[in-house]
């Protein structure tokens, strides 16, 4: 194929190595914090959950029981506000006030714990009123969003990243879509591209800090690597009581 056929997949993927740039120039503070809060949870051993709506959820199953990740994350499901069951519901459910509590709510969040809540738009009722949940039970709130979006969207609500205890801008556009192929339509989401990257920035700089300081952190290795079946058994035994999902 020439270069001329592939335009449309150069242009996204240039997009995306354009914001994982930025994030690396602008983001670098609220990532460092993310993982000094991480740090913390693990010392306190206490938990790291993550929540996230709509196709925002696919980041709490990113950081969940993977090769090279953490063992004491805690994904936070909700099949309501997920898309597998209703998309359409989902979509609404999300926008609507009063949810939160009760879907975290099987979710013992507590001052040791840290709690990350992804939501691109930054503006739906549940993800901000997830972060205001977590701040009420005492533990540290990380907000993954998008600024440009929740600047353009929000008018007049409260966003995620003003309820949060740290924010990190994810550089994706307002509506989420990258690549302008025809007048009028955009296409190309990126939300998840990024917010994968941001997660898996603050895991590994979570881990490496704990390294500097002659500390093993809790994280799994693969299973088809020698020394796994040990290692990954002891670490789902120590946390299966309190991860409803292991």
């Amino acid at each position: 194929m020439t270069s001329t056929a592939l335009s449309g997949a150069a242009a996204y993927l240039a997009g995306i190595a354009d914001r994982i740039a930025a994030l690396t120039a602008t983001q670098g503070e609220a990532i460092g914090a993310a993982a000094a809060a991480c740090v913390e949870t693990i010392r306190r051993d206490g938990l790291i959950y993550i929540f996230g709506t709509g196709h925002s959820h696919l980041m709490a199953e990113e950081g969940h029981f993977r090769a090279g990740g953490l063992a004491c994350v805690v994904p936070i499901l909700a099949s309501s506000v997920m898309l597998h069951e209703g998309a359409v519901v989902s979509g609404a459910l999300e926008r609507m006030p009063g949810l939160a509590a009760p879907l975290l709510g099987r979710y013992p969040i507590g001052p040791a714990d840290t709690l990350f809540v992804f939501s691109n738009s930054g503006v739906n009722a549940v993800p901000v009123e997830a972060a205001r949940h977590g701040r009420d039970k005492g533990a540290r709130v990380v907000a993954v969003t998008s600024i440009a979006y929740s600047q353009a969207a929000a008018a007049g609500r409260p966003t995620l990243a003003e309820t949060a205890d740290i924010a990190i801008d994810n550089q994706g556009p307002p509506g989420d879509a990258l690549v302008t192929a025809a007048e009028g339509l955009v296409v190309g989401p990126i939300s998840t591209v990024l917010g994968a990257a941001i997660w898996n920035a603050v895991l590994t700089e979570t881990v490496a800090r704990m390294a500097a300081s002659g500390e093993v952190a809790p994280a799994y290795i693969s299973s088809n690597m020698p020394g796994s079946k040990e290692r990954n058994a002891a670490l789902v035994e120590r946390y299966r009581t309190r991860n409803p999902h292991l």
